[in-house]
């Protein structure tokens, strides 16, 4: 008989006592010495996942004051060498790489030795083409194995990664890519996604086009593209290279802040935020957010259930970048490419419920408007069981993105009570939630693309509570704030982190003395970082995020600035100014209207609303489609001309008037009236949904 399952959190404390001498009385107890005492803690993160380095560290962290601060100075790492550090052991077990499987149904399996001969392949390549350390590669790729081996094949050699989803227009695109100045792209010519096969080849082109430092092209060829990008280098030529050099290659030992990749977070103006983070930080607290919270521990362990992890992502969102780490533990990912609600004219939401019983997935994560689309939609998890579907493997329910309701939390556990009655598991009431014979585990989780992590996460061994999540996350100084800069506990302020983190940003690209970085998170309160959440903080440590507190848009965890929702729509014609905002309210549907001013004479009617919805899924992505366009006489600005978003915002969400804005402060302040009675009439009819 096999012994009891032990959750990563409680290996990691056993470790603790065992090597440190450190016995704590409870969890608070455990997170608070890991948040203030922050060297010992990420000294022992690294010591407990046995971290290589061929030099060693003069010190954990030097600095203390936000963002000046350096980690591990000294030492050496790789992200691809610590994925490739399980190659034996995985592959004795007989445990796959990576499973993927696009909406065509066609599945490919990836053993650890070929992953790896794979990114030898391409980082010799790579190297061919001339790509240095320090270069830029960027990618338009969806979610496939080819986009993981180009990510490790870049890692590997140090080049800087950085990769947009086939999903996004050529101009959004080019406003993150051409920041940075990549040297080489790798480029699908085509993707299928929501039932149809789209031809990706004129984007691709027009990107080449739009990147002059560009030195080389990398065609992912496929079946749907119109026609072949011309003098462009062949992707699958690359990868099936096998000769001495590629048995030879071993990844590059980097300086523990060597760039790893840049990712992008939107502000309310101007372009995309470029944010770096390094290889150490993002390994570091990777694996203790992946292992130590998400319990999700190696596929070849005893003490795992044969671990396939998946979490449903684009590769424009943050959350594939954590699909992917799931590596860096010995982890089977498994990716999902394609539409999760099934074709746009016969939506399906047991799409992903389906691919996740044919791949045994034990830990199943996605934005929580998938959850609560399967609810809305009447998605039975019994009936697809009682089908032949087993989705009893699954133990653990992933969510972020938003607030994630009481009631769709609830319908899950509902639904997977009746999983594993049919699948005739005993119930053990003893049991930890997602457990040899205890309920399924909801791992709520709260982070964001700008540190490439979470601030508050889950525990196997607390109390789940519906629309809450379990804690602060190990190594995360992490306050609500009131308006005086004072910590609250059982009251909503600003979520703020008092003390840094390893992956942190380590600078935005081409930032001139850090200036854009130390708006962004430090303005409010200096050497503190303001994430832009309102956050509760509860009196038994749980945690409940009440949307943001900032006017990015966050469309089903993908966020993007408002003002490229501007440039989309500003750019017809009939629209001469234009405002969205991002309404997120907990336990409701977020809402996302859109107001704009046309010329004088024209009427909105549906032939316009259609136009406007088509500018922004050309340009930027059906995401972030409004969910309605009205139009208003005027759209309120500052004296100096700035657009009012963020007190419109809190109108909207239904504080009064008199506390959100100054009229006195306003170039037009007579617009107001009609904003006020449109907040009035969206009080009024939420108020009857809610009756």
């Amino acid at each position: 008989m096999s012994s009891p399952y032990v959750p990563q959190i409680h290996r990691y404390q056993a470790w603790l006592h065992e090597q440190r001498g450190l016995v704590f009385a409870d969890y608070d107890a455990l997170w608070r010495w890991s948040s203030t005492d922050l060297a010992a803690f990420w000294q022992s993160v690294w010591d407990y996942f046995d971290l290589q380095s061929p030099t060693s560290h003069r010190a954990v962290l030097e600095g203390d004051v936000m963002p000046h601060v350096r980690w591990f100075s000294g030492a050496q790492v790789n992200y691809a060498r610590q994925v490739f550090r399980h190659v034996a052991r995985a592959e004795a077990a007989g445990q796959p790489a990576i499973i993927a499987e696009d909406e065509l149904g066609r599945v490919r399996t990836l053993g650890w030795h070929e992953l790896q001969r794979q990114v030898a392949a391409l980082a010799v390549g790579l190297r061919a083409l001339g790509v240095q350390r320090g270069d830029r590669v960027a990618a338009y790729l969806p979610n496939r194995i080819e986009t993981v081996v180009a990510f490790l094949a870049c890692a590997s050699i140090g080049a800087i990664w950085s990769v947009c989803a086939p999903d996004m227009g050529t101009a959004a695109v080019l406003d993150r890519l051409r920041q940075i100045e990549p040297t080489v792209l790798i480029a699908a010519d085509g993707v299928h996604y929501g039932g149809r096969p789209l031809d990706r080849s004129t984007t691709v082109r027009e990107l080449r086009a739009g990147l002059p430092t560009l030195q080389h092209v990398v065609t992912l060829r496929t079946p749907y593209a119109a026609e072949r990008v011309a003098d462009t280098h062949d992707f699958t030529a690359l990868v099936d290279r096998d000769d001495a050099a590629v048995h030879a290659f071993e990844p590059e030992w980097l300086a523990f802040d060597h760039p790893l990749w840049i990712v992008y977070s939107s502000g309310t103006t101007g372009l995309p935020k470029p944010i770096v983070h390094g290889h150490g930080g993002i390994v570091l607290t990777s694996l203790a957010l992946k292992t130590l919270h998400n319990d999700i521990g190696p596929s070849y362990d005893d003490n795992s259930f044969g671990e396939r992890f998946h979490w449903y992502s684009s590769t424009g969102w943050v959350m594939w970048n954590a699909q992917v780490a799931g590596l860096l533990g010995g982890t089977t990912i498994v990716l999902y490419d394609g539409s999760p609600g099934g074709r746009k004219d016969e939506p399906d939401w047991s799409v992903l419920w389906r691919f996740a019983a044919r791949h045994r997935v034990t830990f199943f994560g996605a934005g929580a408007a998938l959850y609560g689309n399967a609810m809305k939609t009447g998605v039975d998890l019994a009936a697809l069981q009682a089908a032949g579907y087993d989705l009893s493997a699954i133990r653990a329910l992933g969510s972020t993105g938003s607030p994630l309701p009481p009631d769709v939390q609830r319908w899950g556990s509902a639904q997977f009570e009746r999983v594993h009655a049919l699948a005739g598991r005993s119930r053990d009431p003893t049991a930890l939630p997602g457990g040899p014979g205890g309920p399924v585990w909801w791992c709520n989780i709260s982070g964001g693309t700008d540190f490439c992590g979470a601030f508050i996460g889950g525990h196997r061994g607390l109390p789940q509570v519906p629309g809450q999540m379990q804690c602060r996350q190990l190594g995360c100084a992490v306050e609500a704030w009131d308006e005086n800069g004072r910590a609250v506990t059982g009251q909503v302020g600003e979520l703020v982190c008092v003390r840094p983190i390893p992956s942190m940003p380590l600078y935005f690209w081409n930032d001139e003395g850090h200036a854009r970085y130390l708006s962004s998170y430090f303005d409010t309160y200096p050497g503190v970082w303001r994430h832009g959440d309102w956050l509760e903080v509860r009196a038994d440590g749980g945690c409940v995020i009440y949307g943001r507190s900032d006017a990015t848009l966050n469309r089903h965890g993908l966020r993007m600035g408002t003002s490229e929702i501007y440039a989309a729509v500003e750019a017809l014609p009939e629209v001469l100014d234009s405002l969205v905002i991002d309404l997120e309210f907990l336990g409701r549907e977020s809402f996302m209207p859109l107001f704009v001013v046309l010329r004088p004479g024209l009427t909105l009617d549906e032939p316009l609303r259609e136009r406007i919805r088509d500018a922004i899924r050309r340009a930027l992505s059906p995401r972030f489609v409004p969910d309605a366009i009205e139009q208003v006489p005027d759209i309120p600005r500052t004296l100096s001309g700035k657009k009012q978003e963020l007190p419109i915002k809190k109108l909207l969400l239904g504080q009064p008037l008199e506390r959100v804005l100054n009229r006195d402060a306003m170039a037009n302040p007579q617009c107001l009236d009609w904003y006020v009675a449109y907040a009035a009439e969206r009080s009024k009819s939420a108020g009857t949904m809610a009756a």
